[in-house]
This record gives C-alpha cells, sequence and structure tokens, in this order.
C-alpha cells in the first residue's frame, strides 16, 4: 500500500487520473477477478483515483463481503425494533413514552496496534458519531478490551496508551463510561482488540437517516477540515499485522474532541429544523463510502468539487482527499433553499459547513478537481447489498477440537479446603480476575449525573433516561477463551452472559450489537470460528428475544510469523446489549447490604471446570470443552431473578461469572466491606464448586423475612436453589475454614493490577 500512495504522490494532477493496472490493484488488496469485475461494471479500465475508491469500498472493513453471507442469518425482527441491522448508522430500539434508543459497537483494532492512543481515541469518537448523526444525544460509553501478556513491555504501552486514548477523548467528549470489560492472553499479544459501544436518547419521530434525497438538493460537508491523516485505514484494517505495518502510520486518524463536543452540539441543533435530508458520519473511506452509501440508499446520485473540501494541507491528491479519514467530519444533504440555516448553526459553533456538491438523478457519483472529471462511478456497485462482491469462504473444523471436546477434568487433582484458599488468593491476583480499578479510574463516570452504578454497583451499568422513570441497562460480554474452545457454544454463552447482566440489574433485555474480532478468513479454520459463533449467536437471540440492530466485522486480527505462519487472535464476538428498567427504583444492585442476609445460589451446580480461569491460569489446562451451558434452564433463572427484583424479595443479585462462586462471593462483598459464611457440596468437586464457571448460575442474598416469597418464586420456576450461608460482618468463611478478611482480600483485589503494571 505504501508503495503505491509514493507512487501517486509523485504524479501531476493529470496523471493522477492515468488507468490503474492490475498490479496496482493487488497492491491495493483488490484480487485479479475484482479487477475484472470493476472494469466489467465500468465498461472500460478504472484510473487511480477509481481504483483507489473501490479498493476501500470492497474491503472487508466496509463491504463485509467475506461475512455478510453468514450475517443476514442472524434475527433482525423483535417487538421494540424501530431501525434494523443495515438500515442506518446505528440500530434504534423503541423505550417507550415516544423515545428510541440508538446504540452500537465497532472496533479500532489495526490503528490501535500501531498508535493505541489514537487509535482508541478515534474508535471513541467514530462510534459517537454514529449515534448522533442520527440525531440522538449520547448518554453512555462502554468498552471491550483485550491485550496480550501484561508481563510484556509491549503490552503495557498498548495497555496505557488505549486506556487513556479512551479516557482523554471520553472525559474531553462529556460522556460517562459506564461500564467494560478488559481480558489478557499471549494471542493478543501483536493485535490488541479495542472495542467501543456508544449509547444515545432521541425522540422516535426525530430519527435522521443516511440516506441522499432529492434531485439538485445541496451536498455539506460539516466539520473538521480534511487532511492526509487515515488515508487507506479501511485497507489497513482489511489485512493481516506484519513487520512492514508500522509503514502505514498514516492511517491513522488523529482526534480531537474538543471539535467533536462542538460537532455534536451543531448536529442536534440542526436536527431539530426541517433542514436536514440525510446524514452521514464520514468514518472509514471517508468522503467515499458517505456519499456511496447515502446515494445507494437513496437511488441517487451525486457531484462532488473536490476543489470545495476545507483542506488542513496543501496540494493534496484526489485520492487523498476522498479516502481520508480525518475525525470529526459528516456529510449533510440539505434541503434546497435552507442553506442559510445550516451555515448559519456550524458557523454559530464556529464549525466548517461547505457545499461540495448536488444530490443527481441516476446512480452515479462523479468527482471534480479543478474543473476535470477525476473519478465517475455507480454508487450502487460500491456498497453492501450493490455490486461489492460476497464470498463463502470454506472451512475446517481444527484438529485439535476434537480431542479437545475428549478432555476429562479427573486429569486435575481436587484441592483440599487449605489448598482452595491459596488457589483463591492467586486467582484474584490474575490480571483477568483482579479489580480493573486502574483502568476505570481514568474513565470519568459521572459526567452528565445519569449513572446510577457508580454509587450502586450492579452486573451492567445503569444509566437514567431524563424526564422519565425508566433507565437503560447496558454491558459489553464476551469470554473469548469459551468461544475458542468451542465457537458455538462460548458466543451463545456470551449472548445469554449479558442478558444476564441485564437480568441481575432490574433490566428486560431488549437488542444487541456486535463487534465480530477473527483472523483471517481465508483461513479454513478461522472461517469455521465464525461460522460456528454466528449459529450460537443466531441461537441464543432467538431465545432471548434481543435482535441483532448491527455491528462491525473485525477479520485480520492475526500478526505473521518469521516461519512464515500466522498466529490469530482468540475469536472473540463482543456482545454488546441494551435493556429496560422500566421503573428506575427496581435497578437492583450487586452488593450485600448487612450481616446476616441470606446467600442463595440459583441454577444448576456442576462438576464442571471447563475452559475456566482456574484451569488455565492455576491448573495450566489451555484446551478443554466449554463451560457447562443449558440456554432453557439459562432463560427460566434469568426469569425468575427479574420475578425476584419486580416483588422486593432480594437485597442484591451478581451472577457467577469469570473465576467462579469465590470470585462472586467477594465482589458481592467488598462494596461494603461485609464478609459471607458459607458451605460448599460434597458432592461436587471442591474446585468446580468454587472456580468452576458453569453457566446460568446467579447468586441472591435476601433478609429472613423475604425468604418464603423468593422460594415461592423459586417454586414458580422450577430453578434449582442451594442455601450457601450468610453474609458476615467481615469474616469470610468456607466449609468452616477461615479464609481472613474482607478487608485483607479487598487490598490484595483493587491493587494487583496496578502493582504488575508498575513492576
Amino acid at each position: 500500500m505504501r508503495s503505491v500512495i509514493l507512487l501517486a504522490k509523485s504524479r501531476t494532477m493529470n496523471a493522477s487520473t492515468a488507468l490503474a493496472t492490475l498490479e496496482q490493484a493487488q497492491d491495493m488488496g483488490l484480487t485479479a477477478d475484482e479487477f475484472e469485475k470493476i472494469e466489467e461494471i465500468l465498461g472500460r479500465t478504472p484510473n487511480f483515483t477509481e481504483m483507489c475508491i473501490y479498493s476501500v469500498m470492497w474491503s472487508e472493513h466496509c463491504s463485509y463481503k467475506n461475512s455478510i453471507k453468514y450475517l443476514k442469518t442472524l434475527p433482525k425482527e423483535g417487538p421494540h425494533m424501530l431501525v434494523k441491522a443495515g438500515e442506518e448508522n446505528a440500530g434504534i430500539v423503541d423505550i417507550g413514552d415516544g423515545l428510541g434508543c440508538a446504540f452500537k459497537i465497532e472496533s479500532h483494532n489495526h490503528p490501535s496496534a500501531l498508535e493505541p492512543y489514537q487509535g482508541a481515541a478515534t474508535g471513541v469518537g467514530g462510534i459517537n458519531r454514529d449515534i448522533f448523526t442520527m440525531g440522538a444525544r449520547p448518554i453512555a460509553q462502554l468498552n471491550s478490551l483485550r491485550f496480550g501478556d501484561l508481563e510484556n513491555p509491549r503490552t503495557k504501552w498498548l495497555l496505557e496508551g488505549v486506556v487513556k486514548g479512551i479516557g482523554d477523548y471520553g472525559n474531553s467528549f462529556g460522556v460517562p463510561i459506564v461500564g467494560g470489560e478488559v481480558f489478557f492472553d499471549p494471542c493478543y499479544q501483536v493485535n490488541p482488540l479495542v472495542n467501543a459501544m456508544s449509547v444515545g436518547i432521541l425522540e422516535t419521530d426525530k430519527i435522521i437517516s443516511a440516506t441522499a434525497s432529492g434531485v439538485g438538493n445541496p451536498v455539506y460537508i460539516v466539520g473538521s477540515a480534511t487532511g492526509k491523516d487515515g488515508i487507506q485505514g479501511a485497507s489497513f484494517a482489511s489485512k493481516d499485522i506484519t513487520a512492514e505495518s508500522a509503514e502505514d502510520l498514516p492511517a491513522v486518524q488523529v482526534g480531537d474532541p474538543f471539535q467533536e463536543k462542538l460537532l455534536l452540539e451543531a448536529t442536534l441543533e440542526l436536527a431539530a429544523t426541517d433542514a436536514v435530508r440525510g446524514m452521514q458520519d464520514m468514518g472509514a473511506a471517508g468522503i467515499t463510502c458517505s456519499t456511496s452509501e447515502m446515494s445507494a440508499a437513496g437511488d441517487v446520485g451525486m457531484d462532488i468539487d473536490l476543489d470545495k473540501v476545507p483542506l488542513r494541507q496543501a496540494d493534496m491528491q484526489p485520492f487523498e482527499i476522498l479516502l481520508s479519514e480525518s475525525q470529526e467530519r459528516m456529510l449533510v444533504v440539505v434541503k434546497k433553499g435552507e442553506e442559510a440555516v445550516v451555515e448559519g448553526i456550524f458557523d454559530k459553533w464556529d464549525l466548517h459547513a461547505e457545499c461540495i456538491g448536488t444530490v443527481t438523478e441516476g446512480n452515479q457519483i462523479r468527482f471534480f478537481k479543478e474543473g476535470e472529471l477525476v473519478a465517475e462511478v455507480p454508487a450502487d456497485t460500491l456498497v453492501l447489498g450493490g455490486g461489492a462482491p460476497v464470498y463463502d469462504r470454506e472451512y475446517s473444523e481444527p484438529a485439535w477440537y476434537a480431542d479437545a471436546q475428549a478432555w476429562d477434568a479427573s486429569s486435575v487433582p481436587v484441592p483440599s479446603v487449605e489448598e482452595a484458599k491459596d488457589i483463591a488468593d492467586r486467582l484474584i491476583q490474575s490480571p483477568n480476575i483482579a479489580s480493573k480499578k486502574w483502568v476505570w479510574e481514568q474513565y470519568d463516570s459521572m459526567v452528565g449525573t445519569i449513572n446510577r452504578s457508580t454509587n450502586r454497583p450492579s452486573d451492567a451499568g445503569v444509566v437514567s433516561v431524563r424526564g422519565t422513570k425508566k433507565a437503560l441497562a447496558l454491558t459489553v460480554d464476551c469470554n473469548a477463551r469459551y468461544v475458542e474452545m468451542d465457537p458455538e457454544i462460548g458466543t451463545a454463552i456470551a449472548v445469554a452472559e449479558a442478558a444476564r447482566n441485564i437480568s441481575c440489574s432490574g433490566g428486560m433485555p431488549s437488542a444487541i450489537t456486535n463487534c465480530l474480532n477473527f483472523g483471517n478468513p481465508h483461513n479454513p479454520e478461522v472461517y469455521w470460528q465464525f461460522v460456528k459463533a454466528i449459529e450460537g449467536m443466531g441461537r441464543s437471540c432467538r431465545h432471548f428475544n434481543t435482535p441483532v440492530t448491527g455491528g462491525n466485522v473485525s477479520f485480520y486480527n492475526q500478526s505473521a510469523q518469521p516461519d512464515g505462519s500466522a498466529v490469530a487472535v482468540f475469536p472473540t464476538p463482543t456482545i454488546g446489549m441494551i435493556g429496560v428498567i422500566e421503573d428506575r427504583e427496581d435497578h437492583m444492585s450487586l452488593d450485600f447490604k448487612e450481616k446476616g442476609e441470606l446467600i442463595f445460589l440459583l441454577g444448576e451446580v456442576t462438576n464442571c471446570i471447563n475452559a475456566s480461569e482456574y484451569l488455565s491460569s492455576i491448573a495450566g489446562v489451555e484446551r478443554s470443552p466449554a463451560p457447562h451451558f443449558n440456554l432453557e434452564a439459562e432463560g427460566r433463572v434469568q426469569g425468575c431473578v427479574r420475578k425476584c427484583i419486580e416483588r422486593g424479595c432480594i437485597r442484591a443479585a451478581h451472577d457467577v461469572a469469570d473465576g467462579g462462586l469465590f470470585v462472586n462471593l467477594l465482589e458481592m462483598a467488598m462494596p461494603n466491606g461485609l464478609g459471607f459464611d458459607v458451605v460448599t457440596d460434597d458432592d461436587i468437586r471442591l474446585d468446580a464448586f468454587l472456580f468452576g464457571e458453569g453457566q446460568g448460575r446467579i447468586v441472591v442474598s435476601c433478609d429472613e423475612n423475604q425468604q418464603d416469597r423468593l422460594l415461592d418464586i423459586i417454586e414458580e420456576f422450577d430453578v434449582p436453589i442451594v442455601l450457601l450461608g450468610h453474609v458476615t460482618k467481615g469474616k469470610i468463611v468456607v466449609d468452616n475454614k477461615h479464609f481472613g478478611f474482607c478487608a485483607e482480600w479487598r487490598n490484595t483485589f483493587d491493587n494487583a493490577l496496578e502493582e504488575e503494571l508498575m513492576g
């Protein structure tokens, strides 16, 4: 790619429209067949600028050419859907009272691997623009992060840069970060994953479409000026990380959260007028993407004058202007005669608002520079669902998979209670289990004062919906180790865990967005993981009636090795889910409230240590089946907990997840400095009981006078229940073995990650 850019920079303006070659096309990531198809579409050989346009729009990042066949199998219908997957920049669900919730998650993995600060920051900026471009005001952000071995200096550099980038941009933009996850494994050493989610609220009758309409209507570029940052970013994100990837550093964008804040306010002010006929964020592929997608959606064309685009740098070539991914920009189609309204609003906010073209009849997008036609392409041939190619890759089950399914837990010795105490101590210091306090303390979680979870911790982030009694419950979830062990079950678990977090917080799961992070789709074993993950996601989403509203596919998350092989990340289909709490007073927290509360475990207890953090980091077993998972039982447990919350018969609820039951109980005890005295089950392995991660289990606490009502609901839902013990003033006891005091455990839990980072 760098060679092509350097070649183009050496050309004169007239030469920049010279005919493209197959060699150049392949250097841009296109195949010989795709080059031939472009020639067939145009009826001629494309020029260099046109080839650049097709190279980014037909990249995996923009076209989903290797994934769309299977994405179409995911459920899109649901009782609350207002905007379905693929229709607009983000999905929207109806939350009642005339309001809708717009939400989406996307990746910024490749840029973050090279320049973690700007890569993460611009990921936050881009996903927020997807939300407010639709007329929604962002009210919450979440993120899901994956890094390599924490003992590696590069991992520390990446972690520090990504967290600071997210914090600096989000804090300056003024939207609270209310949830997230951080996971470490050596498979992410070269390829960290940075997935950012944004959630916004809008009035359902004021949704702005990303569709161009009205022949003769002016087309405006608004926001910041255009520079050379981010050129070919979409293509860069559609190939493996190699030793030469540092040469693609110009593909990393540079963000300005203060400009974004101005753009947000100007956009929402504009949305309140009748001047807008269509609007879209300029993200991947910049002007190229927004003009082609808006035109294709409206069955129209555009004439665009590149001389009118505000530039930060002189002498930019046409392909550079078209492919730049400079941040904080949007394309707006304006009702003819309302130009002064648009220009006045953006002038007030000290932002560019320049008319760069018009909507035309037909489907041709034409780009001009200095009066010369530098590119002419049919809009519908560029986009997903139009002329962009669609592939169904070969896939095959990995050779190790069958052997892993036959793994027997009896190969791991069962620890004694004394040994279990030592295991628990080691486990809570694992980077995947230890508190991520060092991370979230760098984020502003209170700006806007709608975040209820800062002072009332719960399994999901919970934010109030102003002007109503409602709240939204928000979460991001994916245990990638489960997905690596079994992509179908692991992904079904990711959806179920997200729903469990919503349910434990008092919400009804509504819909999901996803960020699908995988290796190279040309690798049959990677593609098998992808296909199976989609099957698992669809199965779980249908069960919970949580349609998929959209998201992002990020392939090519793998790195070349010196011997010519490649190492892919764990398949990581991150699930972002929203739920609705009809009355925010029903928001359920996870913390024990006082000494004497009874502690119950809901759900089936099994002899399962499969794929657990304990099995991986303590026992050292890398491959096993996925954890125990029963989707039907999962649904009953979640419905039971929601009913318990509705009827006011529990005081705390927290799902058993990473680290198992002991970690769950510790997390419930620590907020108020309380403890617990519990008894294990003699019929279950001690390590499985305390540290196993079998799914579908929730711990609740209640007062003695609530117990009968709780048991009535349990009987109604036919859910297994075990009385574990009771809440203590601060002592932690397991099977009459004194494990110490909560304050000691909290000190270790809170400081382990920071101590590891500080060396």
